[in-house]
């Protein structure tokens, strides 16, 4: 976007080649820029819940609107142009009753809507493979299995690299052999049951995301052997 004084030298060149008046020439190039920013055709609205993931009914519980009414909100903010932090960021500050968790989702569902990234896909063209699953062993005994070196090395011998952080049974962010980097999620669910959420990004394409997943359910059932 061209600053407001180089936005006038326009202007003036197309008052010259025109004959138009200083209004009707900036009209017409604010409308031409208009234009150009406007977003990509969304897909058909009876698909909008299943491209961002979430029911129109279950986000409407959560944020006060259906998917219709927050693509029209930020349509009008003409947030298409946006980076996903600032779409997230403007949610947190103008709708006080939209949680930090809630605004990621609606921001993930507005982008999907909007064709401005895919299903597993990162605003910058990469993609993330997710796996869960649930094992019969409290939180600190899951958690442990991926944060010691030596119990890792019997079911995980290759790929993690390094933990560049950590928070004890919570989370983890570590480093793979491929460059890519992977982010783990630890939840209690009670006496002897836990669960871990695995996030591998940087992924090149779909492709990588199937292998990734394939990978992980093999990893996890060695976990799972590990433990018994």
């Amino acid at each position: 976007m061209p600053t407001q004084k180089d936005f006038k030298r326009i202007v003036r060149a197309r008052m010259e080649k025109t004959g138009e008046s200083y209004t009707a020439a900036r009209s017409a190039l604010l409308t031409k820029a208009a234009s150009a920013a406007a977003p990509k055709p969304a897909a058909p609205k009876a698909r909008w819940p299943e491209l961002a993931g979430m029911s129109d009914e279950a986000v409407q519980a959560k944020t006060g609107r259906t998917w219709a009414q927050w693509v029209a909100a930020l349509d009008k903010e003409q947030a298409w142009q946006w980076t996903h932090r600032d779409i997230a960021k403007h949610l947190g500050e103008h709708y006080d009753t939209v949680s930090p968790w809630w605004a990621q989702t609606v921001t993930v569902g507005y982008e999907r809507i909007r064709g401005l990234r895919d299903v597993g896909q990162r605003r910058g063209g990469q993609y993330d493979a997710n796996k869960t699953r649930t094992f019969a062993v409290n939180i600190e005994t899951l958690y442990r299995m991926f944060a010691d070196a030596k119990r890792r090395r019997r079911w995980l011998p290759t790929g993690l690299t390094k933990i560049r952080t950590s928070k004890v049974n919570t989370s983890m962010r570590v480093d793979w052999d491929d460059g890519t980097r992977v982010m783990l999620y630890f939840t209690d669910k009670g006496p002897n049951k836990s669960s871990v959420s695995i996030q591998h990004a940087m992924l090149p394409d779909k492709a990588a995301v199937t292998a990734a997943k394939d990978a992980w359910h093999v990893r996890l059932d060695a976990l799972r052997d590990a433990m018994r």
